[in-house]
């Protein structure tokens, strides 16, 4: 790749995969800061109902994509697929600002993001030659992408559904996406190449993946689970306990209980380049069960993450706590989360067999649909616990996810063997 085909020292393929990546985020983090409020002001639907409809329905967007990775794999290809998903999702957003299409705008979101989500990370690594240095830290780049999307939209959509109107925030997210549209199909020149489609009886017999990598990616896609448990509650009963149990005064001015959601993504975007610094300097010796164990570090720090709200609200004697403590509560929630969540997308992206990028990307979203699904029926516990006990459950989630990663990172079946370049830290 010539000079002149780089920006920063990167494929342009990327700048263009980031921020189409960062717009889609904005629209679903946008959607996702406004629903549980909106079902449970606006369309008065139960807590419990509530909880476990938004936990449905994430879950759903990310098990989409289990097929949508084998359609773009096998029959559309990439660009495609994340064509016609993105066109879907930007259809779905706008259909979400009439009450009467609630539930076909959901189903219209996820089905587009089946074909969209899987699509367009497995093209990050289609970038670079194997063994190429920058590979190895692409995905965390991605992974700001990500977050900026998600720092924006609770500002921007939040802002705009609680105090015009919950369909201007829903409108907003819809333009969102046709924004990332545009910016992927007028960067398309510099994307990869469209990987040859194999066959399917070709496909089966090059799936490439050993006893090792299955047992290694099945241990770490049952920990996940457990993890995203405890981790999907900051947009459902930690929402709605920073409406009920956090003073939101500051200055005189009422802190709007979406901004609270950026929070999250702001603390990624400045963590990321520290921590990328950190762990490059040590990538020479990294091995897959150092970054087994860095995830393990990850999910026992969202625990304590929890177990600080607990405290809040265990000392609290009843009243409202002041809005620092639920900051300091996503400073470290943040921190853990990116020990454990850009480093599962790189193990399963990373090892996957080719022609089937797509394909091993959406099993991570496998994972994540099982986790969100898990993560909407503990949401239904919300009112079954005080806040306290509810928090220190959350807590103890995150804690047994760390405890099963720490077990999957000491399999007999995987040799203790440096990583290759490709597979360096996340």
């Amino acid at each position: 790749m010539s000079e002149e085909q780089r920006w920063f020292g990167q494929p342009r393929g990327l700048t263009v995969l980031f921020l189409t990546n960062m717009w889609e985020q904005f629209s679903y983090y946008g959607m996702r800061a406004l629903l549980v409020y909106y079902m449970t002001k606006q369309l008065l639907i139960g807590q419990a109902q509530s909880s476990f409809i938004y936990g449905t329905y994430t879950a759903c967007a990310y098990f989409t994509p289990i097929i949508g990775g084998v359609i773009a794999d096998r029959y559309l290809g990439k660009r495609k697929a994340v064509i016609i998903g993105a066109s879907i999702m930007a259809v779905g957003h706008f259909m979400m600002a009439f009450e009467s299409l609630f539930y076909a705008a959901l189903g219209a979101i996820a089905i587009g993001n089946g074909l969209f989500l899987p699509s367009l990370p497995s093209q990050v690594g289609d970038l670079y030659q194997r063994g190429d240095p920058r590979r190895s830290w692409a995905f965390n780049v991605y992974y700001v992408g990500i977050n900026i999307g998600g720092f924006l939209a609770p500002l921007i959509c939040g802002t705009l559904g609680e105090v015009y109107g919950w369909h201007y925030g829903f409108g907003a997210a819809g333009v969102g996406m046709v924004a990332g549209l545009i910016i992927y199909i007028a960067g398309k020149r510099h994307l990869p190449s469209e990987q040859p489609r194999a066959p399917k009886a070709e496909a089966e017999g090059r799936l490439g993946f050993d006893r090792r990598t299955i047992l290694l990616l099945s241990g770490i896609a049952l920990s996940v689970t457990v993890f995203r448990a405890a981790y999907e509650q900051v947009g459902n009963t930690v929402a709605l306990w920073a409406v009920c149990g956090v003073n939101r005064a500051a200055g005189g001015f009422a802190i709007p209980m979406t901004w609270f959601q950026s929070l999250n993504p702001l603390f990624v975007i400045l963590m990321t380049p520290p921590l990328l610094a950190y762990w490059r300097r040590h990538s020479a010796t990294e091995t897959r069960q150092s970054l087994i164990r860095r995830m393990s570090f990850g999910a026992l720090l969202v625990g304590l993450a929890y177990l600080l709200l607990a405290g809040v609200v265990g000392l609290g004697d009843g009243g409202v706590a002041h809005w620092g403590w639920l900051a300091l509560f996503f400073l470290v929630f943040t921190f853990g989360e990116l020990f454990i969540l850009p480093t599962g997308l790189g193990l399963f992206a990373r090892l996957a067999p080719p022609h089937l990028g797509a394909t091993t990307v959406a099993a991570w979203f496998l994972v994540i649909f099982t986790g969100s699904l898990s993560a909407g029926l503990v949401g239904t516990l919300w009112n079954r616990f005080d806040h306290g006990s509810y928090f220190l459950l959350l807590a103890a989630i995150s804690g047994g996810a760390a405890i099963l990663l720490r077990a999957v990172s000491a399999f007999p079946e995987m040799p203790r063997v440096k990583l290759p370049s490709k597979l360096n830290s996340d």
